[in-house]
């Protein structure tokens, strides 16, 4: 959810004060006591929930690793979770960013929001410290640094799965692109406008608006008068929501729908049944579509009395793979660490596997494809090579 340079989707209260550095060296290993794992996610306001849900999924991870009396090398490590407020800002992200680099953290899981991820990648790559995030703007990993991660897929795979389910299963030849003004919004819009095209369909009417535009009656009727078949959009749940009630007024319904993750949420069921189909695409994948899910939301369920908000199946694998890979390096040494990330193909105890390639893209992450049915998002389809 993930997001892009300025992605929507409890506050925890929590301090920013600097954290002393912890894991004192004893006897002859060169591995502390305590490793001290950098969470960074937005704890407070509109999109905590989805924060706490990453921040939980570490939470859960390292408790269970911990109980299993976790060890590197042979020496016995307790695993200690240091949690800090990004606010899904950038300039907060970068402050405290610096403030896990001075804590000691050997890793970060975080950010959620591409735009904060992509201002504190350099902080965390100056002290080689490994950077896990679930934002999917691909210039995150295009920075040039080994330390950035990608826990699923980025908006390149998005667009190209975008434009590829509108082209090939619709049966339509007069489509619309409408983007909500933001870096992502924009563009995934225009990735996927341009798959249309490759496919040799027609993009009739291409429109951007802000992120807060609701007002779309001269939209419905431009969208009558040019015969649209189907809209790709990236606009937000409540942006989708008047733009139908828009078409209901001027009688357009015979119109798909498919959208980005923006718009896969429950409040869209208030538009379900009105226009002929509502799809939202991801590269969050549900829990409960893996083999594994069940007992992951069992676990989640039992820890935090809520189900998962939205990716944390995707941090609490993230942190087994970590500890797999500071196994690996037998080393706390941030640079070791993520040597062994990148040569790493980790078991994830939810998705199966976590492999990288030499930017820190996933090299299997798939993208679904979900249809707005009976008051529920199912799922139709999901690729990793759209």
């Amino acid at each position: 959810m993930t997001q892009p340079l300025n992605r929507r989707h409890f506050s925890a209260g929590l301090a920013l004060a600097p954290f002393a550095a912890g894991g004192l060296l004893t006897g002859c290993s060169n591995v502390p006591d305590t490793l001290k794992i950098g969470v960074a996610q937005p704890l407070s306001g509109p999109l905590a929930a989805l924060g706490q849900d990453l921040l939980n999924g570490v939470n859960l991870a390292v408790g269970e690793l911990n109980k299993a009396n976790y060890s590197i090398d042979g020496k016995r490590v307790t695993l200690e979770v240091m949690a800090v407020d990004d606010k899904a800002d950038a300039a907060t992200g970068k402050t405290v960013a610096q403030q896990l680099v001075d804590a000691g953290v050997v890793a970060v899981i975080g950010h959620l929001n591409s735009g904060v991820s992509i201002e504190a990648a350099p902080i965390y790559g100056a002290k080689d410290i490994p950077q896990i995030a679930i934002s999917t703007n691909p210039r995150f990993t295009q920075l040039g640094l080994a330390t950035t991660f990608r826990m699923v897929a980025n908006d390149s795979l998005q667009a190209r799965a975008i434009g590829s389910f509108a082209a090939s299963q619709f049966g339509a030849s007069r489509y619309a692109a409408l983007d909500d003004g933001t870096p992502y919004g924009k563009g995934l819009t225009d990735g996927a406008a341009a798959q249309l095209k490759a496919e040799k369909k027609e993009v009739v009417l291409r429109e951007s608006f802000d992120d807060k535009t609701v007002a779309f009656d001269d939209l419905a009727a431009k969208l009558k008068e040019a015969g649209i078949e189907v809209m790709v959009s990236t606009l937000n749940d409540y942006q989708v929501i008047a733009l139908i009630e828009a078409l209901k007024k001027v009688n357009y319904t015979r119109v798909r729908l498919l959208g980005g993750d923006t718009v896969k949420t429950t409040d869209m069921v208030r538009a379900g049944g009105i226009i002929e189909g509502i799809y939202a695409t991801s590269p969050v994948l549900e829990a409960k579509e893996f083999v594994a899910g069940r007992q992951f939301l069992e676990k989640y369920l039992e820890a935090f009395k809520k189900p998962p908000a939205y990716g944390g199946h995707y941090s609490y694998d993230s942190m087994y793979v970590l500890s797999a890979a500071l196994q690996k390096a037998k080393s706390a040494k941030p640079k070791d660490i993520t040597a062994a990330m990148h040569s790493i193909n980790g078991y994830a105890p939810v998705t199966g596997t976590m492999t990288w390639d030499d930017k820190g893209e996933q090299r299997y992450a798939a993208v679904g494809v979900y249809e707005l049915r009976r008051g529920s998002w199912e799922l139709r389809m999901r690729s990793d090579r759209w």
